[in-house]
């Protein structure tokens, strides 16, 4: 049995979006996703760190820039300072070096709090924090190449004596200051070590604020003349509504047309080609002369068969879209131009009673649904949370079902496509002002950090880029596989025949589509682009296409987004989306063959 037990367990702990997860992936050697915006990380994450043959469990606690329980992510941070956290209350998303069996309910050992050189007096007040939980505790100050790029110095030897305890300056993405942090890390996993904090008194959080802007004062320098750069104007510029807004909407029509257009590349030249001119007939080619005609054939080379649809649909209609988008969002991540488009939009969002910050789990949306409404824990009210999770279920198509989208309509018809995702945006806003007046509760106060302006890096984008389509791959197109090996063998058996007409009145009657169109609603409920692809083998109409599609993007969330719904809030709020989502995508998609039908 493993010795999980007996290892100490040292938190990482501060700030979002200043290298935490950078330094965490350099001291454990893990590869866990990173990215520059507020609430990446809200979940645990657990490594092991070996130093000179002594083990320990390193676990990068979700960012935060106060302990005071106003969302899930300072809960969670405050509960793991108590050695109060718990599997059942927290979830953990790594299981990466066999430590998925940590013991998260003991006291840590230590603590390793992340400052960030550039906003030194907020990462201060975290600090002051998280001392008076009087555990043993190191800082590392991160960052400091852009202070240094500013001509600001910081007094290291000072503050550590201000404070009481070893503070470490590092660059973590060049891995600078390692040496020193693993020596401080070594010191604490020593057995009997006798490395303590002095007890830190109590303050309340405005003196605490005060005696942070005191240090900060004392300890960073500025030279006498500060010359900004042409990347620190514009990254002023970004966030001022003029000429922020304009450009951001500029962004934004060059990010759609580069995953359409990128996509559209991949799809064509790379692989469409590689799947129907070399793997699909290689395989059927291989099997059909063992095959006798029956069930078993249909289901593997038939109408829905598992060796043509179930390779064609996962890997050459959906992955380009998945790799065209997260290479465009991975770009606006690691820029940091995500949380400035977070403040320009913050006036539009609290229309509909959101922050600002908002924007980020509604982006993650456009990837997939679950890391969004994930995401949604590190906003601080309930209300909050549920109206985005209600948003990203009922009104934003994830990277596989926008695929879906664009391999439906881009070739019949650009316009329509771009009014399907029009349409969701007009209910997004809709929706959105709907459930403000409604639910219960006020929105409170968000704090907002915004980040340098960098230039994306290379490896960092490709890393991310890689990491998201593995995970595709492994969460999204087998389970798809599966799913289409379910439809084939329903197909082949007559049942999906019996469902067709048990559905054709609403299908034919209401939505004016062909009884057909009955089985992608079946497979939608397990995959959101399902409800959409199988259309593609249909000779429709434009109109028909316009009104499948957004019949398909309001849709009911598929299983797994349900699960996480119910996870997440409980059985009422997820029966209520589902409720929400089916009875909007046949109401306007009824509406729309109607209205459709008087002018075409």
């Amino acid at each position: 049995m493993r010795d999980s037990q007996e290892k100490s367990n040292i938190l990482l702990i501060g700030p979002p979006n200043i290298g935490k997860s950078v330094i965490f992936n350099n001291l454990t050697g893990l590869d866990i996703s990173i990215a520059n915006y507020v609430g990446t990380t809200v979940e645990y994450t657990v490594g092991e760190i070996d130093i000179d043959g002594t083990k320990a469990n390193l676990i990068d606690v979700p960012g935060t820039y106060t302990l005071e329980a106003s969302n899930e992510a300072e809960q969670v941070a405050i509960d793991m300072l108590q050695g109060n956290a718990n599997e059942k209350n927290n979830s953990h998303c790594s299981d990466i070096n066999d430590v998925n069996d940590v013991d998260v309910s003991k006291k840590p050992a230590a603590v390793i709090c992340v400052l960030d050189a550039y906003n030194l007096e907020s990462s201060l007040y975290l600090l002051q924090q998280v001392l008076q939980y009087n555990l043993p505790t190191a800082a590392v100050i991160n960052r400091m190449d852009l202070i240094e790029e500013r001509g600001e110095k910081i007094d290291i030897e000072y503050l550590s004596k201000v404070l009481g305890i070893t503070i470490v300056p590092t660059v973590a993405v060049e891995k600078k200051g390692f040496e020193k942090v693993n020596e401080v890390i070594s010191s604490f996993m020593t057995v009997g070590s006798t490395t303590e904090t002095k007890s830190f008194n109590h303050y309340q959080s405005e003196n605490l604020w005060k005696k942070a802007e005191e240090i900060t004062e004392k300890v960073k320098t500025k030279p006498e003349t500060t010359i900004e750069s042409t990347r620190q104007k514009w990254g002023e510029l970004l966030v001022r509504p003029w000429p922020g807004l304009p450009i951001s909407i500029l962004i934004i029509l060059l990010a759609f047309g580069a995953i359409v257009g990128i996509g559209m590349g991949i799809r064509q030249y790379i692989l469409l080609p590689f799947f129907l001119n070399l793997i699909i007939p290689s395989l059927v080619g291989l099997v059909e002369p063992f095959l006798p005609d029956g069930l078993i054939y249909g289901v593997l080379i038939g109408e829905y068969g598992l060796l043509i649809k179930g390779l064609e649909w996962p890997f050459t209609l959906v992955l380009p879209y998945v790799i065209s988008f997260y290479s465009v969002l991975s770009v606006m991540e690691d820029s940091g131009y995500l949380p400035r488009l977070g403040g320009l939009l913050d006036g539009i969002l609290n229309k509909f009673g959101l922050p600002g910050s908002s924007v980020v789990p509604l982006l993650l949306g456009y990837g997939c649904g679950i890391p969004a409404i994930m995401a949604t824990r590190s906003l601080n009210s309930y209300k909050e949370r549920l109206t985005v999770s209600t948003l990203v279920s009922l009104a934003i198509p994830c990277v596989a079902q926008s695929g879906a989208f664009v391999a439906l309509l881009a070739e019949r018809s650009i316009s329509v496509l771009i009014a399907v995702f029009l349409f969701s945006l007009i209910v997004l806003f809709l929706a959105g002002i709907t459930l403000d007046k409604t639910l219960p509760g006020a929105r409170p106060y968000t704090i907002m950090e915004i980040p340098e302006l960098l230039p994306p890096r290379k490896n960092v984008v490709l890393k991310k880029v890689w990491l998201r389509m593995k995970n595709y791959i492994f969460d999204g197109a087998l389970p798809m596989i599966g799913i289409i090996g379910i439809a084939a063998l329903l197909y082949e058996s007559g049942v999906m025949e019996i469902v067709g007409q048990v559905l054709s009145p609403l299908v034919v009657n209401w939505l004016n589509l062909p009884a057909e169109a009955s089985t992608p609603l079946v497979l939608g409920v397990f995959r959101r682009e399902l409800t959409v692809i199988p259309l593609i083998e249909m000779d429709l109409t434009t109109l028909q296409l316009f009104t499948g599609a957004i019949v398909g993007l309001f849709y009911v969330p598929c299983v797994a987004i349900i699960a996480a719904l119910a996870r997440e809030f409980d059985f009422k709020a997820a029966a209520f989306i589902l409720i929400l989502t089916t009875v909007t995508a046949f109401g306007i998609g009824g509406l729309i063959a109607r209205i459709g039908a008087l002018f075409l």
